[in-house]
């Protein structure tokens, strides 16, 4: 696998709606520096529900991306569903929370998936995107910096499968807000799982 792009974007407004967003990122040619709280000069305008250390970094695997665009019936330009980064020959089914995926430097270690929200849908246009991603199961992938780095496309990117129990992202995004049964909650609890989300579900027992 490699680095297919690096996308960052600046704080823009949504047709028809009031806030501003950070969702529209584009490709970047050059180096990027990857701190705890993600790219460097990547705009986050709603820290409620996006960034921190545990979402520092959003992925996308190239290989759902392609699906999308089959599926969508055109091309999707690189930095469409809001990604940081673009691992090339990477399917997001595959991952579970507690991966990590290392260039040079760089170590990310996977948290979470993501959960669609209004804001995607708009910048998709389509009210039932947020429905139609869901049931695609194949959600993007949240991640924290284990080591910081400087990173540019096209550097290959190592792979480090989670030796404990696996919590895959499709597997997160079809249970996210449901009640767990008890050996699930102690298999998701062993994993690295986003610290919101371990709060969530402490709060289960």
């Amino acid at each position: 696998m490699k680095i297919l792009a690096l996308c960052i974007g600046n704080p823009e407004r949504l047709a028809g709606k009031s806030y501003k967003t950070g969702i529209f990122k584009h490709a970047v040619n050059g180096a990027v520096m990857i701190d705890a709280e993600g790219l460097v000069g990547d705009a986050i305008c709603n820290r409620k529900h996006h960034g921190g250390v545990d979402q520092a970094v959003y992925l996308e695997g190239s290989v759902c991306l392609d699906w999308w665009a089959r599926e969508l019936g055109h091309p999707i330009n690189l930095g469409t569903f809001g990604e940081n980064l673009v691992i090339e020959g990477l399917d997001n089914r595959q991952v579970a929370v507690g991966d990590r995926f290392m260039t040079g430097e760089l170590v990310l270690e996977v948290t979470s998936c993501r959960i669609p929200c209004a804001t995607f849908a708009a910048r998709m246009n389509d009210p039932k995107f947020v429905k139609r991603y869901t049931q695609a199961g194949r959600p993007g992938i949240y991640c924290r910096v284990i080591a910081n780095g400087i990173v540019e496309a096209g550097l290959p990117v190592a792979y480090a499968p989670f030796s404990g129990a696996r919590v895959t992202m499709p597997e997160m995004m079809e249970t996210f807000g449901r009640q767990l049964s008890v050996e699930d909650r102690q298999r998701y609890l062993s994993a690295p799982i986003h610290y919101k989300l371990r709060s969530m579900l402490a709060a289960q027992s």
